[in-house]
C-alpha cells in the first residue's frame, strides 16, 4: 500500500490571532495619545513659522514704503496697495493672500504693539487670549 504525504494546512490558531489582537490594542492605546499630542504641537509650530514669515514680509514692506501698515490697513497691506502707501512694491507674500492661522482664524495685527514694535498674534485653538497647551497664544 502506497503512503501519500499528509497534506497540512498552513494557518493561525484562534489563540495566536487573539494574542496578536491584544498586542495591537495595547500598542494603539500607548502610541495613539502620544501621536495626538505631537499633532497639537505641530499647529503651534506652524503658527510660529507663519508669524515669522509675516514679520519678514512686514520688514520688506517697511523698507519700501517707509513705515509699517497702520492698524486699519492691517496685514492686507502686504497683498494689495493702499492709497497712502508710496513706493509699494508688493505683493510681499507668496500666493498673494494673507494666511490664516492653523485653526482657520485671521492673525491679529497691531502697530504699535505692546513693546512699540509690530505685534502679530494667534489666540490658539480656543480663539481667546491666554490659555495653555493648544489654547495658548502664539505671538512674535
Amino acid at each position: 500500500m502506497k503512503r501519500y504525504p499528509r497534506v497540512t494546512q498552513a494557518g493561525f490558531t484562534l489563540v495566536e490571532l487573539l494574542v496578536v489582537l491584544v498586542i495591537m490594542t495595547l500598542l494603539a492605546g500607548l502610541v495613539g495619545p502620544a501621536i495626538m499630542n505631537q499633532l497639537g504641537g505641530a499647529k503651534q509650530d506652524t503658527a510660529a513659522v507663519q508669524i515669522k514669515d509675516l514679520e519678514a514680509a512686514l520688514d520688506i514692506y517697511k523698507l519700501d514704503v517707509g513705515r509699517y501698515p497702520s492698524n486699519s490697513e492691517g496685514l492686507q497691506a502686504l497683498t494689495s496697495k493702499s492709497g497712502s502707501a508710496r513706493n509699494w512694491n508688493g505683493p510681499y507674500l507668496k500666493g498673494g493672500e494673507v494666511p490664516q492661522d492653523p485653526w482657520g482664524r485671521d492673525y491679529i495685527y497691531k502697530y504699535p504693539g505692546e513693546n512699540g514694535g509690530v505685534d502679530i498674534v494667534s489666540y490658539g485653538d480656543d480663539g481667546q487670549p491666554g490659555g495653555e497647551g493648544e489654547a495658548a497664544d502664539v505671538r512674535n
